[in-house]
């Protein structure tokens, strides 16, 4: 009788073992998808797709968070991207994003918020779509991922300046020239 019951609880203890993790389902794939998926997207934007970073929203009327709002028409990715500045010093001290879009739009996201954290707001205002597209493998078809990230920082650095009219705005990566040369 003892062997039953011990045969029984091993049995179960196999089948909770041989069950699947629990995935939300929004980011279940089949076998076909996920091998398909794999074989088109870097391991990077893998990681960042399934791992975001950074996910969720600040208080966008507290005046020391800047909002960026972008989209693109052409594929329906659309990107909100919130930063928080220390006023002194004019560092990002926090970063969130929500994006709707493809793997490659959520994967921007996530590492550019791991990217301009800690940065002063003049630093990111220099951050190019060519630097993300890079890091993360983008291949041609995927660059405007990529260009929305870059303009989701730049929309939010513009965002934070509105807010802060005593704050010195940057250079948000126009060419700088002396007030001589453009009037020669």
């Amino acid at each position: 009788m003892l062997s039953r019951s011990v045969r029984a609880l091993s049995g179960r203890a196999l089948a909770a073992s041989l069950r699947p993790v629990a995935i939300p389902v929004a980011r279940q794939l089949s076998p076909a998808i996920a091998f398909t998926a794999r074989r088109s997207y870097h391991e990077k934007v893998l990681d960042h797709y399934s791992r975001p970073r950074n996910v969720g929203t600040l208080d966008k009327s507290d005046a020391s968070v800047g909002e960026g709002l972008v989209g693109a028409p052409a594929c329906g990715d659309v990107m909100r991207l919130h930063i928080k500045v220390d006023p002194e010093t004019q560092v990002i001290s926090d970063v969130r994003f929500k994006t709707f879009g493809c793997g490659s739009a959520i994967a921007s996201s996530s590492y550019l918020t791991e990217l301009v954290r800690g940065m002063t707001l003049e630093e990111a205002s220099k951050v190019k779509n060519t630097e993300i597209a890079k890091e993360l493998c983008l291949p041609p078809v995927k660059l405007h991922c990529s260009m929305l990230a870059e303009d989701a920082i730049k929309s939010a650095i513009n965002n934070y300046y509105k807010k802060n009219p005593n704050v010195k705005p940057t250079n948000l990566g126009g060419r700088e020239q002396k007030l001589e040369a453009m009037a020669a």
